[in-house]
């Protein structure tokens, strides 16, 4: 595992309490996990994602990762309806290791309430979270 100061947090994204991070695309919201969680997870093999034209509640589970570590459960950052789902990680699953921000992405979402996303932590309180 690395250093906090030696992982990735975009200033233009914002974080859940859960790891989750969510970016504005449009009027919709790209969703994945955080260089932190998936630096704790590990060697990522399996993550398993909703349908899409599924409707998940803010703080609901959407899917899980599977790690050679462990199992844990992804949860939403911002209710919506998910609208597209990153089928590339089916087959590589390991592009959430290697580009969390980027072609690791793992849903994208249709808010019901898009006030929720100024709910989310930014980078800074992100990071003090995580510094404890």
């Amino acid at each position: 595992m690395k250093e906090i100061s030696e992982l990735h947090f975009p200033e233009n994204l914002r974080y859940s309490t859960d790891h989750e991070w969510a970016r504005p695309d449009k009027d919709l919201f790209v969703v994945g996990i955080s260089d932190y969680a998936q630096d704790r997870l590990g060697d990522i093999v399996y993550v398993d994602l909703p349908a899409t034209g599924s409707k998940i509640k803010k703080g609901a589970d959407f899917g899980s990762v599977e790690s050679v570590k462990a199992v844990s459960e992804l949860f939403m950052p911002i209710g919506g309806e998910v609208v597209a789902v990153n089928t590339q990680l089916g087959d590589t699953p390991e592009l959430v290791n290697s580009e969390p921000y980027g072609n690791g992405w793992m849903i994208k979402v249709k808010p019901g309430d898009p006030g929720e996303y100024q709910q989310l932590m930014d980078q800074k309180s992100y990071l003090d979270t995580l510094k404890g």
